[in-house]
């Protein structure tokens, strides 16, 4: 899984704007940034009458637009969509992943808090990773001020990206299979070590294997009298 960090607290503390800083702080670094906006409402991207709008009437599950330096990925579904899978699908090649919001999530967290809210952390502090704030705060937690981007930026660099192992995840129909490490490093050496093997590869930074079985779609009822 991609090292991930989830900007933290509550509204108008100011998370958009410390992961805009550090997108341009990690890009100055050389690191590749993608950012996820969770957001606990629906929302809809396509404007009734453009042209993805009516693909996705028409009953698509999922529809994409692609320009000559832009692209977006629609998915419809009838769940909570776990960040893990839109990761899977859009994040690309990256080396970090700033997820604001989804406070109740696995990943590591970095809360924005800000004294004139008069609010406490939203997150439980042992659930933290660290806290950006604009006043010091009696608690057990790493604390930055608000404004050093640089400190925040290389916390991220050691106590995340550094610490983050490799992985291999198997997916069957979307669905994720549990690994152990043992199976994990079987798989990962047998395909690395075919695919390193292949003419004109260089490094392997991150590789992705899908299968398609073929299966015919299923078929409609019968009717009868035929």
């Amino acid at each position: 899984m991609l090292p991930i960090v989830s900007i933290v607290g509550h509204s108008k503390s100011g998370k958009t704007t410390l992961i805009e800083r550090l997108i341009g702080e990690l890009k100055r670094r050389g690191r590749r940034v993608a950012a996820v906006k969770h957001t606990p409402e629906d929302f809809d991207m396509d404007r009734p009458g453009k042209d993805t709008w009516r693909y996705a009437q028409a009953g698509c599950e999922s529809v994409a637009i692609l320009g000559p330096r832009r692209s977006a990925f629609l998915r419809h579904h009838d769940r909570d969509y776990p960040y893990e899978e839109a990761l899977r699908v859009g994040a690309g090649d990256v080396d970090l992943v700033l997820l604001e919001g989804l406070h109740s999530g696995p990943a590591p967290k970095i809360e924005v808090h800000r004294r004139d809210l008069g609010q406490g952390l939203r997150c439980e502090v042992k659930d933290l990773l660290a806290v950006a704030t604009d006043e010091p705060l009696e608690i057990g937690c790493r604390q930055f001020p608000l404004d050093e981007v640089g400190a925040i930026a290389g916390f991220i660099e050691e106590e995340v990206m550094g610490r983050s192992p490799g992985g291999t995840t198997l997916l069957v129909n979307d669905d994720p299979v549990p690994l152990g490490s043992f199976t994990q490093r079987i798989i990962a050496s047998t395909i690395l070590g075919m695919v390193s093997s292949l003419n004109g590869i260089g490094e392997v930074r991150a590789l992705t294997i899908s299968i398609r079985t073929g299966a015919a779609a299923p078929r409609g009822p019968e009717v009868a009298g035929r």
